[in-house]
Formats: structure tokens, sequence, C-alpha cells
């Protein structure tokens, strides 16, 4: 199936990978490239529609990034937010100024002209700004749509071209309409909403099958969701030639590698598993630094893997459970930075074994990823499960990792994701987890005096992990963690909350 498209023009903006989400949430495929995609490659897409995103920069800065004027010439219609409506007023005759004082919050939209993007939502609502710059001349064939106490023109429309822009984010969750926003726009440009996981599914397994004729492909498992379902994809397109590899490094959850092969044999999937946690924790000795950490744990994966996947010369294929926002990373697509990144989720293999590398969720972002697991029948509970670091618990553990602190912390972990379910709390929770830290105290057990280690409880709520915010817990249900850790965890006599959210922490410590 042909999927229509609407193309998404980066210019920078934080918000960009989320816009796309929501309009995939609604139905429709959406495509992220460069805002200064050129003539050819804006025709060649082949858009329903296309969304001028936000972006730092002002029209007026020296090399600012601008569209080119085709994507105004495509007979689509066409959205601007945020720097998208500054670039629609300032290349279509409008005008745009810096503004007396910057916009950034939450701001009260009073509607004018409910057609065609406010339908059906208050004439007063609140909206999410964030802007220096400010139309203050409406190009023309425009219309005032919506307008706020400091934003004469928040919110403006051609209504025979089919042209909308907002000064403001629909896109994030504080503007409280708007997904309704959206969804007009959606049915502005006419969308046939044939995005959906079924037709994923189907589709993903037609091209495995018709492009991977002969031959074993070899598939790196972790036991996640985004290994699994990439596995489970790649055996129903091509059955018994798919060899899934796992390689336990020691550093998993509480009996998580076990649980990994017995959930593969569920789904009728022998896994090739490779025990290889003595020689993880052998290298790892007396490192504390985490970089040092990570850079060992990759190298130690790679000729672990590499040795193993040798076993099979009949092999021509890799794959990895590559997702879009790597794509959008390791390609340069954002705005105007450079690559951030070179994305390899199995660190440069394809290459050293001459393989050919196969990556079938590389269209895809985590939350379709997930509801794709759902419709192949992957249960909810492991589908939405929080995310966890590839070097798995060296980064949680901070100082020198050892087999026994190893041990330590995944009992505490395992209380800690316990308690969270059993207050109901799991799916409020983007992602929970415990540290271990370098340091010992002072305590008390009954007559005894104890100096132990002390561990960090964290958890945070986010929408797309690039920000976060710290989890409000009920009191009662700290309480209880920490009761039970410090009874039932010898070596930790002390728990702490993480009150930091992200900036200016990060998520993980390490």
């Amino acid at each position: 199936m042909q999927h229509e498209i609407i193309l998404i023009l980066d210019f920078g903006s934080q918000y960009t990978q989320l816009i796309a989400r929501r309009l995939r949430e609604l139905g429709v495929k959406t495509v992220i490239e460069r805002g200064d995609l050129g003539r050819p490659q804006l025709i060649a897409t082949g858009p329903i529609a296309v969304v001028l995103s936000g972006g730092p920069a002002s029209v007026f800065e020296p090399g600012a990034m601008t569209p080119d004027p085709a994507v105004f010439e495509l007979g689509v219609p066409v959205f601007g937010i945020c720097y998208g409506l500054h670039l629609m007023g300032h290349m279509l005759g409008g005008a745009v100024s810096s503004s007396d004082r910057r916009e950034y919050g939450l701001a009260e939209l009073e509607v004018t002209a409910p057609e065609p993007l406010f339908r059906g939502t208050p004439s007063r609502q609140r909206v999410w700004m964030s802007h220096g710059d400010t139309l203050t001349g409406l190009p023309p064939g425009f219309t005032t749509l919506a307008r706020t106490d400091s934003t004469p023109y928040a919110a403006i429309a051609d209504l025979e071209r089919h042209f909308v822009a907002l000064q403001f984010h629909p896109e994030v969750r504080h503007t409280e309409h708007g997904a309704a926003m959206l969804e007009r726009f959606i049915e502005l440009a006419g969308a046939r909403r044939d995005w959906n996981a079924a037709a994923i599914r189907e589709e993903t397994v037609a091209g495995l099958r018709a492009s991977l004729p002969e031959g074993r492909v070899i598939c790196g498992v972790s036991g996640g969701v985004d290994s699994t379902v990439t596995a489970m994809l790649l055996r129903e397109a091509i059955g018994e030639r798919l060899v899934p590899i796992f390689v336990d490094t020691g550093l998993l959850r509480q009996d998580e590698a076990v649980k990994v092969v017995t959930r593969f044999r569920n789904l009728g999937i022998q896994l090739d598993h490779v025990d290889a946690g003595d020689r993880f924790l052998s290298a790892l000795a007396g490192v504390a630094d985490p970089e040092q950490k990570r850079k060992i744990i990759g190298r130690e994966f790679v000729e672990v893997f590499e040795a193993e996947a040798r076993r099979f010369p009949d092999a021509r294929y890799l794959a990895q459970g590559t997702l879009y926002p790597d794509v959008i990373e390791s390609s340069g697509v954002r705005g105007t930075a450079a690559v951030i990144k070179t994305h390899h989720n199995v660190g440069g293999l394809p290459e050293r074994l001459g393989l050919e590398l196969v990556e079938p969720l590389r269209d895809l972002f985590k939350d379709e990823v997930r509801r794709l697991g759902e419709e192949l029948g992957l249960p909810h509970e492991f589908v939405w499960r929080h995310p966890f670091p590839g070097p798995g618990l060296a980064v949680r553990i901070l100082g020198p990792v050892t087999r026994e602190r190893v041990a330590t912390l995944q009992e505490a972990d395992a209380i800690v994701i316990e308690e969270v379910r059993r207050a109901g709390l799991y799916d409020a929770i983007s992602q929970a987890l415990c540290v271990l830290l370098p340091v010992r105290s002072v305590g008390v057990m009954g007559d005894q005096r104890t100096y132990d280690e002390a561990l960090a409880i964290r958890a945070v709520t986010t929408e797309d992990f690039m920000t976060a915010n710290w989890f409000r817990f009920p009191p009662e249900v700290l309480d209880h963690i920490a009761r039970r850790v410090v009874n039932e965890i010898k070596g930790i006599n002390r728990v702490v909350y993480d009150v930091t959210s992200k900036p200016p922490g990060t998520i993980e410590w390490e």
C-alpha cells in the first residue's frame, strides 16, 4: 500500500518529532526532512500536506533557514507552527517584527473565527507559546482566526489556498485543544488515515519476504521491545531462516535472562542464548568511569556477538531494531545541525561480518513499535514497560561494578518496580529506576550499628524523554518501598528520592 504522506520541514524545533508522532497517532504517515529541502525533492515526495515546524532562529538572522518557495506552489495545505508562522508571513508578503517581550509559557487564546482549525473548541482556551518574533501584518489573502493579549495574529489562515498557521504549539499537551486542531488540519488535507499497526505489520512482513529471498538473517536480541518486535516480524516473514542471538551480559534485571528465553520459547522462537556474564564482569573489574564502562561493554558485546554469529556461515543479513528517531539523528535532518551521532545498535557488526543490514522498524517511532507489538500478540505489560539502558545495570551502579553490587541492585530494582505496580502507578510513570550510590552512611538496625550503601530512587514523567519532570509519589508508597529495601536487602541502610527534573539532570544518573 502506498501511504499518503504529510511532509514536516524541520527548522530545528525541539518539538518536530512530537509533531510527527501526534499526526501519526491520528492515522497519517509523516516524514521529517530538513527545512531547506529543494524543489525536486519536495515534488518527488508528493505530500498531501506540509508542516513548517518551529525553530530557535529569527527570520531576520543572517543565514536563517527558509523553505524553498515551491512549498507554497504544491497545491496542498501548508501548516506553519511558531517559526513556521513567521516564515509564512515573511515569505508571503506579511510583516514580522521582534516583539517587545518574549512570550513563553501558557497564554489565553481568544478564538475569533472557528474555521478551519477551531471548530468544536471553546472561544477561550489555554495554549503554549514560545516565541520572540511576532507577526505584525497579515499577508495578502489571510484572515485572523485567534489572538492573545500580546499577539494579535496568534492564528491565521488563507482559506482559499488552505494555508494555516499558529503562533503557539498545538502538538504539546499544555495546549488544551491542540489535538483537535491537528485533527482539523488532517481533515483539511483530506487524508485517508490508513497509517495503523495492522497495515504496518502487513506491509513490513511483505517487504521483508520480498527483500530476503534466501540466506539466514541474524538478529541481535536484547529482550527489549524493539528487538523482540524485530524478531517476530522476521519470523513471520522468513520462518526458520531467522537466527536470534541473545547475549546475556549478566547486567540485566533480576531473572531477566530466564524471562527472555522463556518469552521467545512461548512465541515459538528458539533463541541462541550466550551466557557471557562472567566475561563482562571481569572486563569491568575496578572501572568506575561511566564512559569507560560503556566502551568496555560495547567492545565486549561486539566480540561475543561476532564470535557467535560466525557459527552460521550461511547468514547473509544482520537485523537490528533501529527506530525513526535514530535515522533522523544520524542523517543530519535536524534543522541546520550537523550529524549528531552515527547510530548502530550492534556497533559496526554488519561491516565486520560482511552482512547486509536489515532495519524493519526504521520508519517507526517507539510508541508505534509498542502498538505493533500488541498487534503481533505481545502482552501489554511487556510492550509498555519502562526503558532500560543498553549497558544495563552497570550504569546504574555508580562506582565499580562487582557481582555483589549487581545482585544488590537487582534485588532493589525488583522491589521498586513491584511496589510501583502494586500501587497502580506504573503506567502513570514514564520511567522508574533505582541507582546504587558509591557512598556509605551510618545507620541503626535493631541494636546494631550499620555502615552500608545508599540507594537512590528515580521516577519521571515525560512526553519525549528530551525533557522530564520528577514524579510526585504518594508519601506512603515511598515509605513502603524504603522499608522493604532496608529490611530485605543486606548492604543498604538508606534510601533517597531524586527530585531533579530534566534539565538540569538527565534521567539516568550515568
